[in-house]
């Protein structure tokens, strides 16, 4: 008699993942995540494995994790998998100060970032 189970949020084709509270603006994260949309997951690993952008690493690992749900939680072919949607969202800004003159300060905004990366398994055609 437990609680009833939550509806999927994305397609039985489709797997999710999420990275959240990564350490960059979103603006940066979305140049990122602009690069990997529609690719297949094998080149799009590629393209993040030598990317010049710190923050491919932390996307790469986002990516890695939804090729594993995947795999293991919905039963789908790694290799027909494709980047559907990568979409970035706004965080938390953590706000510090900076001395300035005569005893004012300034204000630093250090934001931060989410990813949500949706894999759709596409049929090969023959």
């Amino acid at each position: 008699m437990g609680q009833a189970k939550n509806p999927r949020r994305v397609g039985d084709d489709q797997a999710m993942a999420k990275g959240r509270s990564i350490r960059t603006s979103p603006q940066k994260l979305n140049l990122v995540a602009q690069g990997i949309r529609g690719m297949k997951v094998e080149r799009a690993l590629n393209e993040l494995d030598f990317s010049r952008k710190r923050v491919a690493q932390e996307v790469k690992k986002v990516l890695q994790s939804a090729i594993a749900n995947a795999e293991n939680n919905h039963d789908l072919d790694i290799d027909s998998l494709v980047v559907d949607q990568a979409f970035v969202g706004k965080n938390l800004t953590m706000k510090r100060w900076h001395a300035r003159a005569r005893g004012r300060m300034g204000r630093i905004k250090k934001p931060f970032a989410e990813i949500t990366i949706v894999l759709r398994e596409v049929e090969e055609v023959a």
